[in-house]
């Protein structure tokens, strides 16, 4: 009778499964190692500009100062003239 470990005298075909198994663990590690760095939690993985919030752009706290209710409509456009001779147009300022 034949046995899965003693296939015509040798170990037989399914020995070719322990290393695909061994790749699939290492994969799998990677993977999760990737994930958790792009996360933020990898250190020196951390994109450059991971530090500042995406709502910090000048034209997001100017409008959010608008919104409520900290400067009026004339100062918003002011700053907001300002902002875009700084910056450029809107668009490439950030928000907006």
């Amino acid at each position: 009778m034949q046995t899965l470990a003693n296939w015509d005298g040798g170990p037989g075909p399914w020995i070719l499964f322990f290393p695909l198994i061994w790749a699939a663990v290492v994969i799998g590690v990677v993977t999760v190692l990737r994930r958790t760095a792009r996360r933020g939690r990898g250190g020196p993985w951390r994109p450059v500009d991971a530090g500042r919030p995406a709502g910090d752009a000048p034209l997001a706290v100017l409008g959010r100062r608008f919104a409520s209710g900290e400067i009026d409509e004339d100062e918003y456009w002011r700053r907001l003239s300002v902002l875009e001779e700084q910056f450029g147009h809107a668009g490439k300022g950030g928000a907006a």
